[in-house]
């Protein structure tokens, strides 16, 4: 696993080998199977995560039927900011869609991070800053938005997401069917190939 998270952390090109080696050699890491559930609707959010490789998926339960919000992958982070900012229950649920390996964080790890590499402090702030607009345009382009278009720009965004996860959850997370994901799939796969 560690040398999983070294190959990770050397993709932040800005960090020395010496602050490579402080990190990997400091950072906590789990190995949650495929299944498990990281934290559960109610629960109030106490760690961060970030995806060193395996697939999450955040979702929300409404009126009984899972919708999902989110798939995390290789180099995202995976937080519920709001349940640990407020302290307040969280409202999502993350789940591992398949055998995971991810960094743990808390509040005091990342601290004691930065005292022994104060570099981190800005890679750290402009992740949050970047999931944070991340986050409002993936609203803001739901909201206007076809679930067509929806689909296209999962494919264009991460194209591995349709080989990695079952059909029924990106159908969940473009807001249709399974059904209407299958026309929907043939229709932009069929006009993709049409132009090349």
């Amino acid at each position: 696993m560690k040398q999983a998270l070294r190959h990770f952390i050397e993709s932040f090109q800005f960090l020395t080998p010496e602050e490579v080696t402080i990190i990997v050699d400091n950072t906590v890491l789990r190995n949650p199977k495929k299944g498990e559930i990281l934290l559960r609707e109610g629960d109030v959010s106490r760690e961060c995560y970030a995806v060193v490789k395996g697939c999450i998926r955040e979702y929300i339960i409404k009126d009984g039927v899972e919708k999902t919000v989110s798939f995390f992958v290789e180099g995202d982070p995976v937080n519920s900011f709001s349940s640990e900012v407020t302290g307040c229950p969280s409202k999502s649920y993350f789940e591992c869609l398949e055998d995971c390996i991810v960094t743990v964080g808390n509040d005091s790890l990342i601290d004691d991070m930065i005292v022994r590499v104060p570099r981190l402090e800005k890679l750290i702030r402009r992740e949050v800053e970047k999931e944070a607009g991340k986050m409002q345009d993936r609203m803001s382009s739901f909201m206007i938005s076809t679930p067509e278009e929806r689909f296209v720009t999962l494919i264009n965004n991460q194209p591995n997401l349709i080989h990695r996860v079952p059909q029924v959850l990106i159908a969940s997370y473009i807001g249709v069917t399974p059904e209407s994901y299958s026309r929907i799939k043939k229709r932009v796969f069929a006009k993709i190939k049409e132009k090349n």
